[in-house]
This record gives C-alpha cells, structure tokens and sequence, in this order.
C-alpha cells in the first residue's frame, strides 16, 4: 500500500472521528431508540394535556418559555420578556426562527396557536387553564403584549405549556390531520415523520433548528407497555433508552454492566378522585345491592377511606421502594406546599369507627376505576387499594381499561358529559413544578369558561379553596403565594377532596454510553439523551 493511499485513509478516518465529535455522538451512531411506558392519545399537542402526549409534541413543537429538568423557566422561542404593569406582559420574540416548512415564526402564529387552545374538540383534559383571560397585542412581528384580567405570577409558566404551531400550516386541520402528519408543523429540534397509533412515533433532525444541533439524525419512540418487554428490549439492545424502569428490576438492572440508570423523585401524585357530584353514585350500592345516599359525600367516610390505605406498604411491597408516600398534590419540598401535612397513618380500627359513626357500620359495595399500563404498577395498586377498603368492610371491585377509554368516559362518559364513574384512581405530574396549577386542576370548582377543575373527575367543590387559590394565582409575592396555596392545599386535603397515595420515583435504563438526564416531570426527551 503506497504512502499517499495510507495518508488518504488516516484522513477520511479523521474526518469521520471529528463529524461525531461535531454532531456529539459516535459518526456510525445516528439513531436513537426509546421505548416509552404508555401510550399517547394524539401528538396534537393542543388535544390532551396528558405526559405521554406533551413529552412526544416536544420535540416537533415549542413554547415561548420552557422548563429545564428541574423545571425552572427558561427562554425558548421568547428571548426575553418584561413587566409593564401587574397586568400587561411584554415578549420579544426569537428572531430568524423559522418553522419545519420553512416559513417565518412571528407573532401571528403565536396568536393563533393561543386561540386554537380552547377550540380542539372533544379535548379529555384541555389546555385552557393557561390560555383563559390571556389577550395579546400584537406589536410587531417579533414583539405580543400578553394582557390578563389580574395579575398573574405564573404567567411563565404556563405559557410553557402552550406549543406554537404554524398559523399557515395548522389554519383548519384537525387532531386526526395532525395524527397522520398534516399540520404536524413546528420551529423544534425535530420534524414529525410518522405516528402509528399504539406502535411507534418517529420524528427526524431538524438541521436547520436555530438552537443546539442534535446528535440523533432519526429518533423512533416504541410504545412498550408491559414491563418484562421492555426491559427484554433494552437487554438485547432492541432499543436504547427505557423509561419507567419496573420497580421489581431497578435493583437488578443497577447491577447490569451494559446499562446505565439515572433516577429522579418526580412530582408526580398517585391519587384517588372521589364522586362528589351525585346524591346516588352509579358504582357505589349498598351492602345488600341496593341504591343507597352517596357516602363519598360524607367526611367521616372519606376519612375512613384513607386511613384505610397502608401508604408505606404500597412503597415498600407494590413499588418496590421506588415511591414516597404522598402527603398532597406536591412534595413538600416545592413552595408553596403545606408544612403541617402528613402522609394519613394506617389505621383499621379508626376507619372502621368512623364509618360508624357515619351510619355505615357495616360499609357499603364499590368499583374503583383506573387505567391498565398508564401508571407503574397501576393496576397492582388499584387491587391493594381494593383489598384495604374490603378489610374494612367496604367490598370494593376493580375494573382497568385502556388508558385511552379510561380518561374519556372518566372525564365526560357519564350523562350530560358528567364523570362517568364513582372513584378513580389517576396521577397527576406539576408540569409548572409548583401546585398552583394542580390545585386549580384537580380541586378547583368545575368551571369551564374559568378554566377551573379541567382534571377535577370527582367535582370537588370548596369555595374557601377557590377564594385562597384565586388570590394565590393573582399574587406575584413568592411568599405571600406561596402560604396562600399552602391554605389552600391543606382546607382541600383535610377535606379529603382527594385521596393522596404515594409520589412516584423515576428511572431512566439507557445502553452503555448513553447518558439520560433525568427530569422530575417525568418527561423522556431524546434532547435529554446524550453520549458518555
């Protein structure tokens, strides 16, 4: 072999060995798979504010501000913003940013993409709670005037939960146009290739992204919900990153040489919804199978039922330990969280006592519903908490449907797209890593038009809540808001509007050289995927 040809070859070699450095990855290693837990219900990402659904619109898709994996605000398609007074916001939007098809981003689209937000059709949990009350001016292409009708201290955040979409590409397309990739128009790291419902996502690099390049020219999102498959498909190297790593394996797959956890506590509840609607719940009958008062609407029974629940042995033997029992919508370590909650003790004999002294000493006949496979160990926690419910004389039975059919007719499947069902069980991640948010969600007062109660399935009413939440939201002080939604989180908490079980832990496994960046809200970026 002749010297120049040696030279030629050490160059092409170099050159290959400086393309990965450039582009942060190995040069033969271009693609990326990950294997998600759950399934989402669209990649509309104005449809269902649902994780599986946000994480995946993420890539495509981008908000005026975002969260960074401990959830602190950070600029993204707004560079910077400022206060003109305690109701008027001022953004200057991302210069020469330019979406998937080439066309400009300006403040047009981000005008349409907040009107669209309220008019998405048959929305199981709707993004309107961060639109609602919200005008914006136009001042030029690249400054909005966002205006609200009182002051709102977590306007950053919200607006992180708003993707923009092309005005021009998205003007009358439909959640199923954007299904099949019509519309599927964003300014992201990626662009939309194809979604195959209960299959696969795949999106592929955007190279004329205007932030930091990606390494993965193609990433493909499996949909794995069983836990033994998709811990046999990162063994045997089918993918490379799984989410939601089965409690029962984390131990063992620390140990594994060609794998690499990484874990965060996240912020999300696991939690019992309770039908506070109906003067006779349709899943709830007497002892004997007949029609009785709904006792859901009784404290004492409420009361009953959560001491029922032994919080520490659902961590300890249904999550393997990878749990904290849950005290509130957040763990306490976030602000504006209560200090004086505690996790309710395990107690029969009290449960049983107080469902005496609330006229049911011999209890009643339940069916608690939940979705199968959207949870770690949902369906296992839903049958213990039916088991302890038994123990004190509430007979309880379970019945799991798809995570798709559940959140629908749990949302509207009842008359007068009321809640269909008598108790669930359903967990909730802060996506604005504080509980303001989750308290308007979850135990705010029903209101559509307010943008109050949009994940309130139990219809939970509290007017004391709804004044302290009110001021809590339209309070800019840290701390005045903060011991406002504390207030509010404890009159709502020991009004067992819900019943909290435990926070969820999440690990991340990845092959040998990857490295995952572990969010606590839960969400599997392939941005958050990088090599060692």
């Amino acid at each position: 072999m002749t010297h120049a040809i040696i030279r030629s070859l050490k160059s092409a070699a170099a050159a290959m060995v400086l393309a990965g450095a450039i582009c942060g990855a190995p040069a033969l290693a271009q693609d990326l798979k990950i294997a998600m837990s759950a399934e989402p219900s669209s990649v509309d990402p104005h449809y269902h504010n649902l994780t599986p659904n946000n994480q995946l619109a993420k890539h495509v898709f981008e908000s005026l501000t975002e969260h960074d994996e401990l959830q602190r605000i950070k600029p993204a398609l707004a560079e910077s913003w400022k206060v003109i007074d305690d109701l008027t916001w001022e953004f200057k939007l991302r210069a020469n940013v330019r979406f998937h098809d080439g066309s400009p981003f300006t403040a047009d689209d981000v005008i349409f993409s907040f009107n669209r937000v309220p008019n998405v059709p048959k929305s199981p949990a709707p993004k309107t709670s961060y639109t609602r009350g919200k005008t914006i001016e136009k001042i030029d292409d690249l400054t909005i005037r966002i205006r609200t009708p009182a002051p709102e201290a977590l306007m950053l955040k919200h607006l992180a939960q708003i993707d923009i979409m092309s005005a021009k590409a998205a003007a009358s397309v439909t959640t199923e146009d954007i299904n099949a990739g019509k519309g599927a128009v964003g300014t992201g790291p990626y662009k939309f290739v194809e979604f195959v419902p209960g299959d696969r996502y795949v999106v592929a690099r955007n190279d004329a992204y205007w932030g930091e390049k990606e390494p993965w020219a193609k990433v493909s999102y499996r949909f794995i919900k069983s836990d033994p498959t998709r811990v046999a498909a990162v063994l045997a190297g089918d993918v490379d990153v799984i989410e939601t790593v089965p409690t029962a394996d984390a131990q063992r797959l620390a140990k594994e040489p060609k794998l690499a956890l990484a874990s965060a506590l996240s912020n999300r509840v696991i939690y019992l919804h309770l039908d506070r609607l109906r003067a006779e719940s349709p899943f709830i009958k007497g002892k004997d199978g007949a029609t009785i008062k709904n006792p859901l609407n009784d404290l004492k029974v409420r009361q009953a039922l959560s001491k029922a629940i032994n919080r520490p042995a659902i961590v300890d033997r249904i999550m393997e330990g990878e749990a904290v029992p849950a005290s509130q919508l957040v763990p306490d370590s976030y602000a504006g969280t209560s200090k004086n909650l505690k996790p309710v003790a395990y107690d029969v004999d009290g449960a049983k006592r107080l469902l005496a002294e609330a006229g049911l000493p011999n209890g009643f006949q339940l069916t608690i519903h939940g979705p199968n496979g959207r949870y770690t160990n949902d369906t296992k926690l839903i049958e213990a908490v039916a088991q302890m419910f038994t123990r004190i004389g509430v007979d309880t039975k379970v019945e799991t449907l798809p995570p798709s059919v559940f959140f629908s007719r749990a949302s509207s499947g009842g008359p007068d797209k009321t809640p269909e069902f008598s108790m669930i069980l359903a967990g909730w991640s802060a996506g604005t890593g504080e509980p303001g948010d989750s308290l308007k969600a979850l135990l705010g007062s029903f209101d559509p038009k307010a943008g109050s109660g949009s994940a309130n399935r139990g219809r939970y009413s509290n007017a004391e809540v709804d004044k302290l939440l009110a001021q809590g939201l339209s309070t800019v002080d840290d701390d005045k808001r903060a011991d406002l939604l504390a207030r509010a989180t404890e009159i709502a908490i020991n009004d067992v509007g819900i019943i909290p079980i435990h926070y969820q832990k999440n690990t991340w496994a990845a092959k040998k050289g990857l490295k995952v960046i572990p969010r606590t809200d839960e969400y599997t970026f392939a941005m958050s995927v990088r090599t060692q």
